[in-house]
């Protein structure tokens, strides 16, 4: 039953707050609750589940209420489809003249106590700025000149990325430790510069937040400055403009800590390469850090000076590689959690298993999922991670086939392909190859001397062998059993 919106009407579950009611966690909750009640009776339950239980009021003062979100893709969301109702919903509770105020939890620098129009017109600000990693400019020079101080306190850094939320794997071991051991001691190790490089969309941005960030909290560098080189290139071109590349430069060599995203962009810029291997130079040589991110190794960046490169190998350089299977599933998890949703495992396999490539499309098919689960009134299960993936995934309901079991066989055994086909006889090696086998004869159409062939020319009786231990094995080892099971299954997701 819809509830009236007479601003008088508290309901039966709260009693009216005193205009000078202490803000307490309490009473938030009461009010928080009273809600509840009647937003449930108004929207769908997965609506509900998905977008309201994970609010949690903090305070209320008077008939200013406090609520907290898990992120701000939730609150631009929940503002975009569910505006109108909470603020009628808060209007019956506290009455007409309620605030509703919002902190999103990723962001610990949020104010709790803005008035709601100027707190979210503040955060879509920083989102956008989070988003472009600089905002509107991270250095201005025409304005910013007159303003060198302050542009010095200003470090560029988004405070969400932290090494706490960054998912460590096999992929990105190196470069998170060497960024670790620089943030901790920055311009005080062997790793100067350090370059990090990797395809786009693997959490190198990330990383280098995370370093700057760790640098300033724990008291080890108090000027740091995030700047992509193409924000730099246009910075130099307007300080030229000015007649102001002093300062320009000035500004630049006088950080302790200075990051740089995106260094193939100096490409073919001759005179923003000129000015940055002297501001390179400075820097080294009064034992500042820098840091540089690049999509390819130093040694094959095309279009910049040989000097340059020359100064960007003599520290050191670790790759980023793209995710394998268990650090996707730890991605998914940590990145639903961080959201406020709970999906299920099935669910973060298939996406895991299927999305492969980098880590901002993981990202974006579990956003897809979300969206698509909520605006359609679906539950979140398999059926419609197809349909929100069938884009994404090339082969969509493909054909399974030997190559693909043994790729999956070698990952989870964590052993190179190519020793499936070889003749060694080491016990892994041999169990592994067998249960591929036994896979292969279980979830395909091939003959037993085809499978053979996939696996170093072997002839049809070592297929049944094979297939006759791992089925003889699964009966008697119930730990067997559950890892076949979990290969069966990934085989499958991944076929779809």
């Amino acid at each position: 039953m819809r509830m009236p919106t007479d601003s008088a009407h508290v309901g039966p579950s709260i009693d009216r707050v005193p205009e000078d009611a202490v803000g307490i966690e309490t009473d938030a909750r009461r009010v928080w609750d009273a809600c509840l009640e009647r937003i449930e009776e108004r929207v769908t339950s997965l609506s509900f589940k998905t977008w309201f239980q994970p609010i949690v009021p903090q305070k209320l003062v008077g008939s200013k209420l406090t609520v907290q979100v898990p992120s701000q893709f939730f609150y631009d969301w929940v503002e975009q489809h569910y505006n109108s109702l909470i603020r009628e919903t808060i209007g019956e509770v506290l009455g007409e003249n309620a605030h509703l105020y919002y902190a999103i939890a990723a962001d610990d620098h949020a104010p709790a106590d803005t008035d709601h129009n100027n707190f979210i017109n503040s955060n879509r600000q920083n989102a956008e700025s989070a988003t472009t990693m600089l905002g509107s400019a991270a250095f201005a020079p025409r304005a910013a000149f007159r303003q060198l101080d302050a542009l010095l306190a200003q470090s560029n850094l988004n405070p969400r990325y932290t090494f706490e939320n960054f998912i460590k794997g096999d992929s990105n071991q190196l470069a998170r430790a060497a960024a670790l051991a620089v943030a901790n001691n920055p311009g005080g190790t062997s790793f100067n510069p350090l370059v990090v490089y990797g395809g786009t969309g693997l959490g190198k941005t990330h990383l280098m937040h995370a370093l700057g960030n760790q640098a300033i909290a724990i008291g080890k560098a108090k000027r740091v400055v995030y700047v992509s080189s193409e924000k730099f290139t246009i910075e130099f071109v307007d300080a030229i403009q000015a007649d102001r590349v002093n300062e320009f430069s000035h500004f630049y060599r006088s950080v302790d800590l200075l990051i740089v995203d995106d260094i193939q962009f100096f490409s073919g810029k001759e005179k923003t390469q000129d000015n940055f291997f002297h501001t390179f130079n400075t820097l080294y040589q009064l034992g500042k850090q820098i840091v540089l991110s690049s999509d390819v190794p130093p040694k094959e960046l095309k279009g910049l000076d040989e000097r340059l490169i020359s100064r960007f190998q003599s520290g050191l350089t670790a790759d980023i590689q793209p995710p394998d299977l268990e650090t996707r599933i730890a991605i998914l998890r940590r990145k639903s959690e961080d959201n406020g949703f709970e999906l299920p495992p099935d669910v973060i396999d298939f996406i895991a298993v299927n999305v492969t490539s980098n880590i901002r499309e993981l990202e974006g098919c579990l956003i897809s999922l979300i969206a698509r689960a909520s605006l359609d009134n679906r539950d979140v299960n398999l059926d419609l991670a197809r349909d929100v993936l069938r884009v994404v995934v090339s082969e969509l309901k493909s054909p399974i086939n030997i190559d693909q079991i043994q790729r999956t066989v070698c990952e989870f055994f964590d052993i190179p392909d190519d020793l499936l086909r070889a003749k060694t006889r080491k016990q892994e090696i041999v169990g592994a190859r067998q249960v591929a086998m036994y896979l292969a004869k279980e979830l395909t159409h091939s003959s037993l001397k085809t499978i053979g062939l996939h696996f170093g020319g072997r002839d049809h009786s070592t297929v049944i062998h094979a297939f006759q231990t791992v089925h003889d094995r699964i009966k008697n080892d119930p730990v067997f059993r559950q890892n076949v099971e979990q290969l069966r299954k990934r085989i499958e997701m991944s076929s779809h």
